[in-house]
């Protein structure tokens, strides 16, 4: 029988263990059936589709192993982007944030995402953003997804008031008076968050999700894992899946946050893997930890730098759970064969996520756990021998390194930059560490993050320190196949090897030897055998 599909005239790096090379490879319902020269030509049947890679760097598909496209998708379908690069200064912030408000009815919410206040002109007050939104609710969410500013509008439609006390695990900042500065921080954040999602339905993910996937796949993602995952969303990808919308790999991680997720997988027993190669649970995640770059992440040490005006000082960051609380839940999930996954970002934050797991595996013992600290920034040598005696995953942030690398420095000082993001440090003490982009707190493409890991700088040249500096090839093992190992998806996908899904890229320069990884371009995405986008 003829393959569905053939490559030829690739320069093929299979990323095995034997660091394979090839010329062509050949797929059958999507599936690796054939990998060698060019004569494989000579399988080709007539319905055989043929694509030439001219020579082209071919690699197996990205694998992103943590971020969150349900949330994007929402917000291309009705959020206002307010990144660096299209708003570099407070002026330019506030106009866009007048135009849009002018364009809605009295009442409306405005909901805007991606704010860097570094590189856009700091935060703006409350007067500003009162005057800028013309009576309408507004809320502002931070590209860390952890803090927003809302207007005097927006806290007298969610009713909260100078007299509201600050919820358990969040804060409204306040000035030294009591008067509202605008900034919200982590549970006090998703008092507006779900005013602003409030409406939103399984429909509206499902079409955002056709904008989501048209951008992972042109950056030469073929499967993502959607962290903290809500009811809603999974709801939608199951409709998209019966649909026939997929066109990529999708892997859900149950969130802990959707209070009646987690004990309903456990009761229904369900466990991870539970799905197929589209559509397939992963495991569970809770968010115990918060943001460096916000300032609101869990370190031993306090920040650096000028406080924001109503953070407390000294500010060593703040836990979103009760240790006893989340062991118990995540105890339950791991002894009903649920991949457990806890965010720690700061060295205190990663101790308390360590310190949960270390109790769930003591109670039900188990070799080949997988569980994952997410995001795992600070890891200090104390920490990394922790990871290492335990079989822990350390799931590493590296889409925070460009784009908010400038801020770790800024918040946490040079020297803390020598354990931050540490692969080199990592590989060499033989502990896997896949890479992940956590869009859309940053960007979908996953090159400027594999530039980074290394040159070990931002593109805006803050240092991130070289003695952590990684090759080519073992940062795109990151974001290959680390990370199909990290969700227990190695036997199908991260390396290009015969019976794994035919799931691959074609680039536009050879990546392998360091070549201008950031601006890289895909010329070629194939899921499954099946061309899915062409630059």
């Amino acid at each position: 029988m003829s393959p569905d599909f053939l490559l030829l005239n690739g320069r093929i790096a299979t990323m095995d263990a034997a660091g394979s090379q090839h010329t062509a490879l050949a797929a059958h319902d999507g599936r690796i059936v054939a990998l060698g020269t060019d004569d494989l030509r000579s399988l080709a049947g007539p319905r055989t589709k043929i694509l030439n890679a001219e020579g082209r760097r071919v690699l197996p598909g990205i694998v992103d192993s943590h971020a969150h496209p349900d949330a994007y998708a929402l917000r291309l379908r009705g959020w206002t982007l307010v990144s660096p690069d299209l708003v570099q200064t407070r002026d330019a912030l506030l106009s866009r944030i007048r135009a849009r408000c002018a364009a809605a009815a009295p009442g409306q919410w405005c909901a805007f995402y991606r704010l860097n206040e570094r590189a856009s002109g700091g935060y703006p007050t409350l007067a500003e953003l009162d005057a800028a939104s013309l009576g309408r609710p507004i809320f502002i969410l931070r590209t860390d997804g952890h803090l927003g500013l809302a207007n005097a509008a927006a806290f007298a439609a969610c009713g909260v008031t100078a007299d509201t006390p600050d919820p358990p695990f969040g804060r409204f900042d306040r000035l030294p008076g009591g008067a509202f500065t605008g900034l919200v921080r982590e549970t006090a954040a998703h008092v507006f968050l779900n005013a602003v999602h409030g409406q939103d339905s399984e429909a509206d993910i499902a079409e955002g999700m056709e904008q989501v996937q048209d951008q992972c796949l042109a950056a030469g993602i073929t499967s993502v894992a959607n962290s903290l995952t809500p009811s809603k969303a999974i709801r939608a990808y199951q409709k998209m899946q019966r649909e026939g919308r997929w066109r990529m790999r999708m892997g859900i991680i149950a969130s802990g946050r959707d209070e009646p997720l987690i004990p309903a997988l456990i009761a229904a027993g369900l466990q991870s893997g539970f799905g197929n190669d589209t559509l397939r649970l992963i495991g569970v995640e809770w968010c115990p930890d918060c943001s460096t770059s916000g300032r609101t992440a869990a370190y031993w040490d306090p920040y650096q730098g000028a406080p924001i005006p109503g953070e407390p000082v000294p500010n060593t960051g703040m836990l979103l759970y009760e240790r006893e609380d989340l062991t118990a839940r995540a105890t339950a999930a791991h002894a009903a064969g649920l991949q457990v996954m806890i965010e720690g970002v700061g060295d205190r934050g990663i101790d308390f996520a360590l310190d949960v797991m270390e109790a769930a595996l003591a109670a039900h013992p188990v070799a080949d756990h997988r569980m994952r600290v997410e995001h795992c920034c600070y890891v200090t040598p104390p920490i990394l021998a922790r990871l290492k005696r335990g079989g822990f995953v350390d799931s590493s942030a590296t889409g925070f390194m460009d784009e908010l690398g400038e801020a770790y420095v800024a918040n946490r000082g040079q020297d803390a930059m020598r354990h931050m993001w540490p692969h080199r440090s990592l590989i060499d003490a033989g502990i896997p560490a896949p890479g992940h982009s956590d869009f859309a707190v940053c960007r979908v493409s996953p090159w400027t993050a594999l530039a980074a890991m290394v040159t070990r700088r931002t593109t805006t040249g803050a240092d991130l320190d070289m003695r952590e500096a990684i090759t080519p090839l073992e940062a795109l093992h990151a974001y290959t196949t680390l990370g199909a190992w990290a969700q227990r998806e190695e036997a199908d996908k991260g390396s290009l090897e015969i019976g794994k899904l035919a799931d691959l890229i074609v680039l536009d320069r050879d990546v392998l030897n360091g070549e201008d990884i950031a601006n890289t371009c895909v010329l070629a995405t194939i899921v499954g055998g099946e061309l899915r986008h062409q630059a």
